[in-house]
């Protein structure tokens, strides 16, 4: 008896370890499922069929359906770029009601309700605005509108040597074109099993056609971000040069320690934004992006003074020529990226639209300026008005714009200065460190 009841429980005992190993394989089953779904799947699992939803596939024509619920609807290709086909097309056949078509790339499991670049992993330039949308639902100024006729075009900027294709890229140049001429380039992540093409509609009538055999000619890549050397920048002044990392090297004792970054160039027409991602807040984040005439004074925050416009980390102010700066937006911190472009009339002429006489020197300019109510200004006489600004909504005109995160903070009409408006970074506390890229959307 007594050995009959041990093999009883025994037996017992093994059937609540076989349940709970398969509760515990189960689990992990559907762990691993959910995993799949979010990242797409493995590289040697890649799926050979097409998705779409709410649109009509005929051939190599692509139209949007109709739907109660309003949904937008996507096409995403069965095989992802790769360095041998990197760029497909499409042409615009009709515009339907709103012109929602946006043209990008996506992982394979990415929700078919979305356009592209709404979502994580993917990336979108919509024919509507002409905006970028990179993992957000916050566009950016990026290119022109399209139209009925226009080919949109969008691809990878594949390494092209055989030792660096070796190892999958963490990150791609992902570039757009606009009837046969490239609009800009950006870095996005790479994520498991690549990125796919990918086209979006949301409007009664759209129709393109999808070319993903299209040919499209780039040279070797190069670095397509800030360049490690000095030759980027035109002033480094108390400001260290890290490869692509601006380091704070004054004394951060007074108003007049401000370092101050300028770039060689001029924002234009082809690029015409850039951004900083705080690294270090420093003691203070005393940290100010913006764009400044070229003879600005190397010891003034950008925007303190005349000839230039800022957002400042520290209060999320606008200074606008002038010491005292409006509320514009939220603070920035570490991790922050905070963005500066200018968002020119189609008919920009940098030598007939921009206004104000460049020979004024740095002497002329200096003043001393209130910051966040740390000291008193100290006015004169000279006219501050120096551009239209009126509020952060946009209006017709040069319109400077801020970002952060991603997202536009607002607006301010300007008048661009004779030779235009440099990207320029200020930093006034110690230990502060940005991360620069001069060339987010360009390449």
């Amino acid at each position: 008896m007594f050995i009959i009841d041990a093999i009883e429980s025994l037996q017992a005992a093994m059937d609540i370890f076989e349940e709970r190993n398969q509760a515990v394989n189960g689990w992990h089953r559907r762990r691993m499922a959910r995993i799949r779904d979010v990242i797409g799947p493995a590289p040697r699992d890649l799926p050979r069929q097409v998705r779409h939803e709410r649109i009509n596939v005929d051939e190599d024509h692509l139209s949007f359906m109709s739907n109660d619920q309003n949904k937008v609807g996507l096409y995403v290709a069965a095989k992802p770029l790769s360095p041998e086909n990197y760029y497909f097309e499409i042409e615009i056949v009709d515009t339907g009601a709103i012109s929602a078509i946006g043209i990008g790339l996506v992982p394979y499991k990415y929700p078919m309700d979305s356009q592209p670049g709404w979502r994580q992993f993917s990336v979108g330039y919509h024919a509507d605005d002409g905006q970028l949308f990179k993992a957000s639902g916050f566009g950016r100024p990026f290119g022109a509108k399209c139209n009925i006729g226009d080919r949109m075009g969008c691809g990878v900027k594949f390494k092209k040597s055989e030792e660096d294709r070796q190892q999958v890229e963490q990150a791609v140049q992902v570039f757009f074109t606009r009837n046969g001429q490239e609009v800009g380039t950006v870095t996005v992540p790479n994520p498991p099993g690549g990125l796919y093409p990918a086209v979006g509609m949301h409007s009664d009538g759209e129709e393109v056609r999808l070319i993903l055999d299209a040919e499209w000619q780039y040279e070797e890549l190069m670095h397509m971000a800030v360049d490690s050397g000095e030759e980027e920048w035109l002033r480094l002044h108390d400001i260290k040069l890290n490869g692509m990392t601006l380091e704070y090297s004054g004394r951060g004792k007074s108003i007049h320690d401000v370092g101050l970054a300028q770039a060689k160039y001029p924002l234009d027409t082809k690029n015409h934004y850039f951004e900083i991602e705080i690294v270090d807040p420093g003691e203070n984040c005393y940290i100010a992006i913006g764009v400044a005439r070229r003879n600005y004074p190397k010891d003034r925050h950008p925007g303190w003074n005349k000839g230039s416009i800022a957002y400042h980390a520290d209060d999320g102010k606008i200074f606008v020529g002038s010491g005292i700066g409006d509320p514009f937006g939220p603070r920035c911190q570490k991790g922050d990226v905070m963005g500066c472009g200018i968002m020119f009339p189609p008919d920009y002429d940098s030598e007939v639209d921009s206004d104000l006489s460049p020979d004024e020197t740095e002497e002329s300019q200096e003043r001393v300026v209130d910051h966040d109510n740390l000291y008193n200004p100290e006015t004169d006489s000279e006219d501050d008005d120096w551009a239209n600004y009126v509020n952060k909504e946009p209006e017709t005109g040069t319109k400077i714009f801020f970002t952060q995160n991603g997202k536009i903070i607002g607006y301010k009409n300007v008048t661009i200065p004779k030779g235009g408006f440099y990207p320029t970074v200020g930093m006034l506390s110690s230990c502060e460190k940005v991360r620069v890229d001069l060339r987010p959307l360009t390449g």
